[in-house]
């Protein structure tokens, strides 16, 4: 049975819900305020999971989690350097598959608005433009570097699993 993954706007909460359908008719409401139109978001081990292996520690694990997630990132990061040449650095598909690659070692959760800006640089859409348009809603999401952010910062998680 899958869990899907939404994010509330009213409570800035991304919440699991077990389905007993593969494709469910309907959108879940809030269970905390009841609120509706939650956006669906990319679950936490989908982006997280797929490189590390079952004895790896969770960034969030006790024990020095950081300096490892930290070192996968720089892992990746000098990985992905090899590998480009000049003309990729002005590719928008290149750029938004190299920030998908760096959100997954990192082991941060892809906003919906990231997943958006994702997106739309893969179809080849001006990373410029995005940033223009997409900007203020990611920094709303994801809170300014001082932490100041938007009015609610970026989204905690709940740790229940809710009946889709």
């Amino acid at each position: 049975m899958p869990i899907f993954e939404f994010l509330c706007p009213a409570c800035n909460r991304i919440y699991s819900f077990l389905s007993l359908s593969p494709s469910p008719a309907r959108e879940p409401s809030c269970p905390k305020c009841g609120a509706t139109g939650l956006t669906r978001v990319p679950s936490a081990f989908a982006v997280t999971a797929s490189k590390k292996s079952a004895g790896e520690p969770r960034p969030d694990a006790a024990g020095g989690g950081d300096d490892a997630a930290m070192q996968r990132l720089e892992q990746e990061a000098m990985r992905m350097a090899g590998e480009l040449d000049e003309k990729d650095a002005e590719d928008p598909r290149v750029m938004a598959r190299m920030m998908r690659r760096l959100a997954e070692a990192s082991g941060e959760a892809v906003t919906p608005t990231m997943e958006e800006m994702f997106r739309r640089m893969e179809s080849g859409e001006d990373p410029e433009a995005l940033e223009e348009e997409l900007g203020p809603r990611l920094e709303e999401e994801m809170g300014d570097e001082e932490g100041a952010g938007g009015p609610s910062g970026p989204p905690t998680r709940d740790d229940g699993l809710y009946d889709y």
